[in-house]
């Protein structure tokens, strides 16, 4: 059991923190802090350059977290938020991938949590620390900390998609 959760880990918290690589550089296919800002800009956000940066740092944050089962409860949280964000832009395009929908996030969020609910495994930091188990009721706190902080940075960041266009074409 430990090394199926140490895989899961691995994956995703490496594919978490790669995709943040892309957002803020030129590595790993990324378009560098310009393309991240003007993929946020193009998704409707605003900030620019600080959005992309945050967007980037968390998912890299987060992703080593979760690759190194270190903190877990925080990398499943910090995972969920940024994906939560990642899933209501992609909400309009209903839930498969092949047509730019929200199934790739969905799937993230369902493993970082469930990576929560199981405990990082013997082969992690947490583990070598002596911090686990975690309680299950983290859990659902994580759940909670995790959708309500990207709803939250959604809420704050997003412009209003009627009030962003031209008077004249509302």
């Amino acid at each position: 059991m430990d090394t199926g959760i140490l895989i899961l880990r691995l994956l995703v918290g490496l594919l978490v923190a790669a995709h943040g690589v892309q957002k803020v550089s030129s590595h790993l296919g990324g378009r560098g802090i310009e393309g991240g800002t003007a993929e946020f800009r193009a998704d409707g956000f605003r900030g620019g350059v600080f959005t992309a940066l945050a967007a980037g740092g968390g998912q890299i944050g987060s992703g080593v977290l979760l690759a190194a089962g270190f903190l877990t409860p925080l990398g499943t949280a910090g995972t969920v938020g940024v994906m939560t964000v990642a899933l209501t832009v992609k909400r309009h395009n209903g839930l498969w991938v092949q047509n730019d929908g929200y199934e790739y996030p969905l799937v993230l969020i369902v493993a970082a949590v469930a990576l929560t609910a199981t405990g990082p495994g013997a082969c992690s930091l947490d583990a070598l620390l002596g911090l686990t188990p975690y309680p299950l009721w983290w859990t659902a706190l994580v759940l909670l900390v995790g959708v309500g902080s990207g709803l939250l940075a959604r809420l704050v960041l997003h412009r209003d998609p009627v009030a962003a266009r031209p008077a004249g074409r509302r």
